[in-house]
């Protein structure tokens, strides 16, 4: 469930080009207009602005945008405005590099897209790289974190509602073990979580959960400070649950001392369009304080107009 809200009356991307060109004209940049119209476009509508943008003005819109803009309010219209697979090979790629590593991006990406999703952001990763999003995970991760992301990132789950009881019970019982002998990085365990449906896997945990009279994430929670155990239970809550793990994701983010605006402007960007409803739905009873109001106490000026926009006013 999405909380964009589009106009019942959507200009042509001819006029949102030229009124956009009007923001970035004269001194100073009309910020307002540009929240106004690319706030307010799903991502088809975003991808003919640039397209009649650049084919109208010879500029690349996104280019514009990065001259006119600056700082956290920059990274959220130029986010924003990106294709959505575009978007999660650029913020793959960044979660690659060095000074901008992150295993938990890279998971994210992996285990909330859908297959056609994530095999799109596979395309567009070479189309921009020239190289795999796998090989680059696989060269800049080692170890354990390696042998997990590697396959998640590689996968092309099933996305139907089929379900093997049979195979779920049997699968309970593998994961059972392997935890209780501590074998966190077991192929088993690895194949189940990397291949599986996520309709399948949500049967499995059942199961596990019923008969084992634990939450499998609970049962991986024996050392709280292992930071491969805390990627492998944020892996599970991201396939079967993921508006819970990104709840959890904006609370740590508003609720650190000074805001983690990237996590901020990455969770916005990339679920606006897809479940924001539910993140904010499950933010207001885990917080007793609405999203954007959170928001709003945190962020300012025309990042924070530019989230509340995506985000959607109003109580959830």
């Amino acid at each position: 469930m999405a909380t964009l809200t589009i106009p019942s009356s959507v200009p042509s991307p001819t006029e949102d080009s030229e009124q956009l060109r009007k923001a970035f004209a004269g001194w100073g940049t009309n910020e307002g207009l540009i929240i106004e119209i690319l706030a307010h476009r799903n991502a088809a509508q975003r991808k003919l602005i640039r397209q009649t943008y650049a084919e109208t003005y010879g500029e690349d819109l996104l280019e514009e945008l990065h001259k006119e803009l600056s700082s956290d309010f920059e990274r959220i219209v130029l986010l924003w405005t990106l294709d959505p697979a575009e978007r999660d090979a650029f913020l793959a790629n960044e979660a690659t590099k060095r000074l901008t590593a992150s295993n938990w991006v890279i998971m994210e990406i992996a285990c909330t897209r859908s297959s056609h999703d994530l095999f799109m952001v596979r395309q567009a990763y070479h189309a921009r790289y020239k190289k795999s999003l796998e090989e680059d995970v696989a060269y800049h991760t080692t170890g354990d974190f390696r042998k997990l992301l590697v396959p998640l990132v590689s996968s092309f789950r099933y996305e139907g509602d089929e379900v093997n009881m049979t195979l779920a019970k049997s699968e309970a019982k593998i994961l059972h073990e392997t935890i209780s002998d501590k074998a966190y990085t077991h192929e088993e365990l690895i194949r189940i979580l990397t291949t599986r449906s996520k309709a399948q896997l949500n049967a499995t945990l059942n199961h596990y959960n019923n008969v084992f009279g634990n939450a499998i994430n609970k049962d991986l929670k024996t050392d709280p400070k292992d930071e491969y155990l805390i990627l492998l239970r944020a892996t599970i809550k991201c396939l079967t649950c993921p508006e819970k793990y990104f709840e959890k994701v904006l609370r740590l983010a508003i609720n650190k001392q000074g805001t983690d605006e990237w996590a901020l402007t990455r969770v916005v960007a990339t679920r606006a369009e897809v479940d924001m409803q539910r993140i904010k739905e499950n933010y207001h009873r885990r917080n007793s304080v609405p999203l954007d109001r959170a928001v709003s106490g945190d962020t300012s000026g025309d990042y924070e107009k530019m989230l509340l926009a995506l985000i959607g006013c109003g109580d959830a």
